[in-house]
């Protein structure tokens, strides 16, 4: 196979899209597999794994197969796009940070305060329990985690329009438990 990631890197070099293509095919894989273990997020391992190939077909000129193997060169340029992707998050994370902090320090509750939410959390809890299992958590998740209506879909391998349903069944379920525990 380095025989091959060589020939279409060479031929990358000399601006070959079919080359570029068969590339992506070959490795793209591999690439995001590196990708995912510094950036467990999806969407952010779909970003730099789309700059990673960018790099490489702007790159692709500078490979010097006596440095590396060409799976090594550009797994090191997935990785470093990793990095640098995650670094960045993290600035924009700290800088937004800082201003949530100095609001959620304006706003702290008292203790009283505290204790009635947890005493909230508890009756929340024992509700959600009463769930049947696949739905406990679908909720969690999609409530909890973020996770999109499709996303669930896929999951639990069910119709869009039935997660749907089962959320919306879900949370009447839930509220109804929640006001006849007040």
């Amino acid at each position: 196979m380095d025989s091959e990631l060589r020939q279409l890197l060479a031929q990358v070099a000399e601006a070959d899209r079919a080359a570029f293509g068969r590339l992506y095919d070959l490795v793209s894989g591999r690439l995001f597999g590196v990708i995912g273990r510094i950036l467990p997020r999806a969407e952010l391992a779909e970003d730099a794994l789309q700059e990673t190939f960018v790099r490489i077909w702007q790159r692709a000129k500078s490979y010097d197969e006596t440095i590396a193997s060409p799976m090594a060169w550009m797994a090191t340029i997935a990785r470093n796009q990793a990095i640098d992707l995650r670094r960045r998050s993290a600035e924009k994370l700290s800088a937004a940070s800082s201003e949530i902090d100095e609001s959620i320090a304006d706003s702290a509750p008292d203790p009283e305060a505290l204790a009635g939410q947890a005493g909230e959390l508890r009756q929340l809890k024992d509700c959600l329990q009463r769930l049947p299992d696949e739905r406990q958590q679908m909720v969690l998740l999609a409530y909890r985690q973020g996770f999109t209506r499709e996303e669930l879909a896929e999951r639990f391998k069910r119709p869009v329009t039935t997660v749907k349903t089962l959320l919306r069944r879900s949370l009447i379920a839930l509220k109804e438990c929640l006001d006849g525990a007040r």
